[in-house]
């Protein structure tokens, strides 16, 4: 009888403990060791996040919700809107966009539209390894919009690219689904840059604004120099592993979806989590927007943090009445903007040094964080994981190939490096119609 209530009371201590310990979890918990970004670096995402609005505006002249400030966007600037009818279900809605000021060209993807059927079957598109690209693993269905986008807008992207003296960046932007698709279209162009005339790897970015986990842990830090994660807070989507077809289908009961996941998550070792390629992860370098304290009513002023994380890449579930309000873009664009702003008025204070020496160091400390980072996830042993060296002569490999005006197919063969050449990447995820329009397959196989 001793035994039973001792291994009893064994039993209930070690569930308050976890009860104690999940619930006290907050959002800022993640980022608490990272270091914090700088204006110059962060100054892109309030004008990022209010081109990804401006796609919701059916017309920018006269707009029908703009953010506080407005839009500050020319509307003569707007090369191009694309709508539902438009991408057939394809694709998300998207705008393009010159920003002549910021010298940039901007493709920008509208996030989940809960009453389109279109956007649920891009979700739904996937399964558990279900599609292998450049080593690691990716959401089938995002990785087919990524590429029917591409295949659509390379030639206007290209002729634009060229015109503004093939000098502006190439931006891809969006928020929540827009950001699976933007992310994904970043690594296929990053793979395929003479769809886009040969544009350098460095002219590429791209902004994934309450990101979906889209790519295994490889490519997630892998491209980390390219792609960059905004995260508000308590933002349930770049947390919840469960797969994101899962995710939509249950969003009207997401508190217990989230639940049952935290419950789940607690019995799984972190080493186990890493060494499974088929984990999909939120790519790139994060920056967390942190404005809300333990146990503190309201919001403080936002923090902007920043780091490659390899282990305890926003793993934790956060049990948060805010964890979908965070989710929102118009918060998060107002939550920016206030950050930057923050940002700014704190440079006078603690700048002692030339603003471009202190540029040139930061950017130098931006590559050593991410070589550091690669260097991490090998000495983790996660899956399919390239040292700094390997990730640099593949950068190599493939400034040569593009360098030669004329491969003979065996330079090709090698500088590839197993990358798939994009008429057999598109033959294997589409079929052509009669009018030469591209439709998904529907029988499409585990790549």
């Amino acid at each position: 009888m001793s035994v039973s209530c001792g291994v009893e009371c064994v039993v209930i201590l070690g569930c308050v403990r976890w009860a104690w310990k999940r619930c006290t979890y907050i959002g800022s918990d993640d980022s608490a060791t990272w270091a914090s970004a700088t204006a110059d670096e962060f100054e892109p995402v309030p004008r990022i996040c209010r081109l990804i609005l401006a796609v919701y505006e059916p017309d920018l002249r006269n707009p029908q919700f703009p953010p506080p400030g407005g839009y500050r966007l020319n509307p003569e600037c707007l090369i191009k809107r694309v709508t539902y009818e438009q991408t057939q279900g394809l694709s998300p809605p998207y705008i393009i966009y010159v920003d002549h000021e910021h010298r940039q060209i901007v493709l920008a993807i509208r996030g989940l539209n809960l009453a389109k059927e279109s956007d649920y079957k891009l979700l739904l598109d996937n399964r558990l390894g279900m599609q292998m690209f450049d080593g690691g693993y990716v959401h089938h269905g995002l990785l087919k919009s990524a590429i029917w986008l591409l295949n659509q807008e390379s030639e206007t992207l290209r002729q634009l690219w060229i015109e503004n003296g093939s000098d502006y960046k190439m931006i891809f932007a969006g928020h929540s689904l827009g950001s699976g698709v933007a992310a994904l279209l970043t690594i296929v162009v990053v793979n395929h840059r003479e769809r886009l005339g040969d544009i350098p790897r460095s002219k590429i970015q791209c902004y994934a604004i309450a990101p979906a986990r889209c790519m295994s842990l490889n490519l997630a830090v892998k491209y980390a120099d390219v792609i960059y994660s905004i995260v508000l807070q308590d933002d349930f989507l770049p947390r919840t592993a469960t797969p994101l077809e899962d995710i939509f289908k249950s969003i009207f009961c997401l508190p217990c979806l989230l639940f049952l996941v935290c419950l789940r998550d607690t019995f799984i070792p972190e080493g186990r989590k890493l060494r499974d390629p088929r984990r999909l992860y939120a790519p790139g370098r994060m920056y967390h927007i942190v404005e809300r304290k333990f146990c503190r009513c309201g919001r403080y002023p936002p923090e902007v943090r920043t780091a490659i994380p390899v282990d305890g890449r926003f793993e934790q579930i956060v049990l948060s009445c805010n964890a979908t309000a965070d989710h929102g873009i118009l918060w998060i664009e107002r939550e920016a903007e206030k950050a930057l702003e923050r940002m700014k008025e704190s440079c006078p204070e603690t700048v002692t040094t030339a603003p471009k020496v202190q540029k040139l160091e930061r950017l130098e400390t931006i590559e050593k964080e991410h070589k550091d980072a690669l260097e991490r996830a090998v000495s983790l042993n996660v899956p399919h994981a390239v040292t700094p060296n390997e990730e640099s002569q593949e950068h190599q490999n493939t400034e040569a190939s593009h360098s030669q005006e004329e491969n003979t197919p065996e330079m090709k063969a090698k500088s590839s490096r197993g990358k798939a050449n994009w008429d057999e990447l598109v033959e294997k995820l589409f079929k052509k119609k009669e009018s030469g329009d591209l439709q998904l397959r529907d029988d499409n196989a585990p790549q």
